[in-house]
This record gives C-alpha cells, sequence and structure tokens, in this order.
C-alpha cells in the first residue's frame, strides 16, 4: 500500500505562535520578516510541496537507491530526485534561514526547524543532501576568509552547488585524532590532500554542479592527535577565475556504502589522490570549525528522529482506523462492520499515544532548541545571548540522541501496530524504520552524545547553563503555582526537576572518585535530562491551550492536546524515577564481569 504524509502544520503553527510566542522578537534580524501570515504560508506551502512532490519518490529512493557508474565514478540518484531538487532550489528552500548577504532570505532558524521536519519526514534521504550542504556554509561561514564566502556560499545557498563533510576514515571514526589524510603544502598557498575518507553523505550524485567537500587532514609535520587537525574546502570542480565549475578536482567516489536504510541518499567512499584544497582557518585548528557542522548536524538528526516517527504515526493511525479485527473487550463499537477497527483495543491505543505524545513534545523541544540558536546569534542583550549559547551547548546532545532514541521506539511501535503486515514490504513501514535507525548512530553515535553530556556539558562554565535550565524552570514553577488547571503539569515538573538535580549531585559526589560510573550512568542521565526538557515543553503547551479554553475550548486542537499532555504525566514522565534509580546505580554492576566471560555460555 502507498505511504502517507500531511505535515503537521496545525501543530506547529500552535507552538510558534501561542507557545514561543515569536512575532515578541519582531525587533531582532529576521523576524520581523516572519509575521505570523509569511510564517503560516511558509509552512502550508512547505507542506503541500513534501506530501505531492517528496513523499511519492520516498518509496523510489527506497527501492532504487543510488547507483554508481564505475568507470566515471559518477553517481545517479533514484528517478525523481534530480528533478525534484531543482524543484526545491528554485523555490526557495534551501535559502530559507541563509544569510541574506550571499543570497539567502534570513528567515529565523526556528522556522527552518520546522520546515526541516516537514521535508526529512516526507523523504530522509532527499532531504539530506539539502541539510549537509546547509551545515557546510553555516562552517565556511564560521571560518573561512571574506573571499572563501563570496566565492562558495551564494552558490550553496541557491542550491547550485551542495556540500558535505568528511572526517571519518576506515581505521577511525570517533577518534578523529588517529586521521591519516594528510594535506602538503603548495607555493600557490593551496594543498594537496591525500587520503580516504568513507561513510560521504552527497559525497558524489547528479543532482548539483558542484560539490564542496569540507576535509579534515593534517598538515605534513603538523602535531599528532586532535590538536594537528586542519580543515580544507575540497570542490569536486575548482572555481574557475568567475566563480563557475572549472578544472576537475582529483578526487573520486570509489564506492558506494549498501547500507539498511536511506538508499537515496548516495553514501560515498571518496578518494582524494593530491586533490587542490584551500585550508579554512587556521592551520591545526580545523576540528574547531568542522564542529559548528557537526553541531548543526547533530541538530538536524535529532529533528529526523522526530520526523521519521511522525510518518510512521501517520501511517499507523490510519491503518489502525481502517483494520477491523475482533471486537472491543468493552463491547461493540462499530455494529455494522464484522469487527472493530482495531483503534478501540487498549493496546494499539497504548502504541498510538506513544508516539503521538513523543511527536508533539519532540517537535516543542526541537522549536523551542531552534528558538534559542536565534536569540545566540541575534539578541541584543550579552545576558539573552550567553544564556541561549548555554542551552544551545548543553541541549545539543539531548536533542540529538534523546530525539532519535525515542523516535526509533515510536516508530517500532508504530511498525507493531501492522502486526504482521508491517513487516512485509507491501507497506510503508519497513522503510521508515530502517531509514530512522541511521539516526541513532550518524554523527556520533547516543552513546557518545551521553559521554559528551556529562563529560563536557554539565560541568562547562562550572554549570551555569543547566543551573540556568533549573532557575527558568523554578520561576515557571512559581509564576503557575496557584493554577489549578496547570497544578498536575507543575507537580510532574517539580519532580522530575529535583530527579535531574539529585542525579547532578550523585555525578558530583561519585564521578571524579571512578570515573566508570560517569560512563556507566551517562545514557539513562541523558533519558532523565530529555524527559525533564518534555515535561517543561509539556507545561507550556498546557498553559497554551488552557489560555484557548482548554477543556471548554471550541476548537477540538486544544482539548486533544490536554488529553495527550495527561498521558505523558500518568504513563511516560514516572520513568524518570527508573533512570534516576540506574544513575544512582554507578558502574559496579556494569564493570564487574571479566572480559572473557562474556562469552562463558558458549563454551
Amino acid at each position: 500500500m502507498s505511504s502517507q504524509y500531511a505535515a503537521p502544520v496545525r501543530d506547529m503553527k500552535f507552538l510558534l505562535h501561542d507557545v514561543l510566542n515569536i512575532e515578541k522578537y519582531s525587533n531582532l534580524p529576521g523576524f520581523a520578516d516572519a509575521s505570523p501570515d509569511v510564517v503560516d504560508a511558509i509552512l502550508e506551502e512547505g507542506g503541500k510541496f513534501a506530501s505531492e512532490v517528496l513523499h511519492p519518490l520516498n518509496a523510489v529512493g527506497d527501492k532504487q537507491g543510488c547507483v554508481l557508474n564505475k568507470d566515471d565514478h559518477s553517481v545517479k540518484t533514484p528517478d525523481g530526485f534530480k528533478e525534484a531538487f531543482k524543484q526545491f532550489a528554485e523555490n526557495g528552500w534551501s535559502s530559507l534561514g541563509a544569510d541574506p548577504e550571499y543570497g539567502g532570505q534570513g528567515l529565523p532558524h526556528v522556522v527552518s526547524y520546522a520546515v526541516s521536519e516537514i521535508t526529512s519526514a516526507a523523504n530522509m534521504a532527499f532531504a539530506m543532501y539539502p541539510g549537509l550542504t546547509a551545515g557546510a556554509a553555516e562552517a565556511i561561514a564560521v571560518g573561512g576568509s571574506d573571499e572563501q564566502k563570496q566565492l562558495y556560499l551564494p552558490k550553496m545557498t541557491s542550491g547550485e552547488w551542495a556540500g558535505t563533510m568528511n572526517l571519518t576514515e576506515p581505521h577511525c571514526g570517533t577518534d578523529l585524532g588517529m586521521l591519516r589524510t594528510k594535506a602538503v603544502p603548495q607555493p600557490d598557498g593551496s594543498y594537496k590532500i591525500t587520503g580516504q575518507k568513507i561513510w560521504i553523505s552527497g559525497g558524489e550524485q547528479d543532482l548539483t554542479d558542484n560539490i564542496v567537500h569540507l576535509v579534515l587532514a593534517r598538515i605534513e609535520g603538523g602535531p599528532e592527535g586532535v590538536k594537528g587537525i586542519s580543515l580544507f574546502i575540497t570542490p569536486k570542480y575548482i572555481p574557475d577565475a568567475d566563480g563557475n565549475p572549472g578544472e576537475r578536482n582529483s578526487l573520486h567516489c570509489g564506492g558506494l556504502e549498501e547500507k539498511m536504510g536511506i538508499h537515496g541518499n548516495a553514501t560515498c567512499v571518496m578518494n582524494y589522490e593530491e586533490a587542490t584544497g584551500y585550508l579554512i582557518g587556521e592551520a591545526h585548528k580545523g576540528l574547531k570549525i568542522m564542529f559548528v557542522m557537526m553541531n548543526a548536524a547533530r541538530l538536524g538528526v535529532g529533528v529526523q528522529g522526530l520526523a521519521q516517527s511522525e510518518v510512521a504515526y501517520q501511517n499507523a493511525l490510519a491503518f489502525a482506523n481502517d483494520r477491523v479485527q475482533s471486537r472491543s473487550i468493552t463491547g461493540t463499537k462499530r455494529p455494522d462492520l464484522p469487527a472493530d477497527p482495531i483503534i478501540v483495543h487498549p493496546d494499539v491505543r497504548r502504541m498510538l499515544m506513544e508516539a503521538k505524545t513523543f511527536n508533539e513534545g519532540a517537535r516543542a523541544f526541537a522549536l523551542w532548541t531552534g528558538l534559542h540558536q536565534d536569540l545566540e546569534e541575534k539578541a541584543q542583550d550579552d545576558g539573552i545571548r550567553e544564556k541561549a549559547g548555554d542551552y544551545m551547548g548543553l541541549m545539543t546532545p539531548i536533542i540529538k540522541a534523546f530525539l532519535t532514541d525515542r523516535g526509533y521506539q515510536s516508530v517500532h511501535n508504530s511498525l507493531q501496530l501492522f502486526g504482521g503486515s508491517g513487516f512485509t514490504e507491501d507497506w510503508p513501514m519497513s522503510q521508515f524504520q530502517r531509514d530512522a535507525r541511521i539516526s541513532l548512530i550518524y554523527e556520533g553515535t547516543n552513546g557518545i552524545q551521553a559521554l559528551d553530556l556529562v563529560g563536557r556539558k554539565l560541568m562547562a562554565n562550572g554549570g551555569r547553563a543547566w543551573q540556568t535550565f533549573f532557575k527558568e524552570i523554578d520561576e515557571f514553577v512559581a509564576d503557575n503555582a496557584s493554577d489549578e488547571n496547570l497544578k498536575p503539569y507543575v507537580d510532574g515538573l517539580k519532580t522530575s526537576k529535583a530527579q535531574l538535580e539529585e542525579a547532578i549531585g550523585w555525578f558530583a559526589e561519585n564521578a571524579l572518585a571512578d570515573l566508570d560510573n560517569a560512563g556507566a550512568a551517562s545514557h539513562d542521565f541523558l533519558q532523565l535530562f530529555g524527559l525533564t526538557a518534555f515535561s517543561y515543553m509539556w507545561a507550556m503547551m498546557a498553559k497554551a491551550a488552557y489560555a484557548k479554553g482548554g477543556k471548554n475550548a471550541e476548537d477540538p486542537f486544544y482539548r486533544a492536546k490536554l488529553v495527550t499532555g495527561r498521558y505523558f504525566l500518568d504513563r511516560v514522565l514516572p520513568e524518570t524515577s527508573a533512570h534516576l534509580a540506574k544513575v544512582k546505580a554507578g558502574a559496579e554492576a556494569m564493570m564487574a564481569l571479566e572480559p572473557e566471560a562474556f562469552a562463558l555460555a558458549t563454551a
């Protein structure tokens, strides 16, 4: 059966206008152009393009995949992708949040986050091409020279050229200090780049006139480890004097990975054979600039987790309403049918509610974070910029890991709802599950995100970020303590925040005494933090829904929002107690078994 997708525009409007109130930032650059009618039009048109153009190609991309021509190392993307990409670029979707100086529309990041969810839900493999280009452009904007910005950013913004990031090598993934790709200085100031990179998304394709590869390499004679890593712009075609694609660079795609999912995206082995590259920023300090792109990618991956959950949920919901099987345990609900639709059964409701609760909480969390990215860049007050920057650093690993962990589980539940049909290729659920699985792995596995949270982000600047976040929660609790409607949400938020605070106290007492304690507790700590953030999001959404009439509202949207929020409080938020208990269990049981003892059962 064919898949279906409709962008959750109504929910996005509610979050942007009623919860986040982005109109109050109209004095900031970009926001002045983001009036409610403009934002609504963008969401509606984006949703239309996604459902009519991108989503029909999702199954095409999955079945066809990308094809490498071994003679000339070119890659053909699935049928329809090239035409859709041209339409995507011509309609301005690639330039939505980009800097107007380089041809962008300069709209707020928070609006781009919403559109990113829409495109990723409609066709995740397709959306990766412009998504990575935007990240590469951001890295050049931060670390590039004026000449580099003027040369590359206008064409990357317009969608004429694409961008990639080249980090991983066959012998090293997360441990980038081991990389072997070398850069040899040339008399003209350029470098010759030699080495092999793997798992390069969009490393070769037929969608754009040029591909701007950002490559991590070690300058010959440079320091060992991460302190000796530099970043280079290494284009597929070297721009000529007029800034157009000129001489073919000495790099090529040596192979395509055979992957579990995202078949429509070309995942390449890239070979650099004394290719011409141009240093970005200072020598030996390339990792700092690349992290600009990596952090943008991690936020984008978190949105992918939400996006796949949303499209899987929509298809599961349609199936649950159409599929008739057995009578309700409380009595017949549809006597006109031979059996009741399976949506009447409590366990089916459980799976749907788990997905719906996650999707709406994750969407709020992602857009709330996107707004803080805008405030970090554009706020006029130093304190607001500092707070927003602290939040971006703290929340990035949580957005990436929590949204993909939970999003994948949500996709799993949606497939499970189909029963045996979900296990077949007659339905779209297999693709959603296979596509979603990579989100827990790339741009730093979720285990790495958890270690980043407890090892770097938690105590950065003396713990200023989480202390500021706790203060914001405390202020919300105090402001709404007398509101009887919000009492369940306020009480839940107080409890989860107290448990998170207790977990941080446990780290202070136990992590330094045994670093394995920090590693063993990191996953559950991140889950506890994510649930607390969701609790705050649901409290804010409930407040906005009550302001619109709440349970007595004429619009059923607000009534449904409160019912969904109550499910979160009753059935999801209690998980915080289990995560706290596992945090406090420490590393002893986890690390006690000797390595050779793991295989005793097969001896």
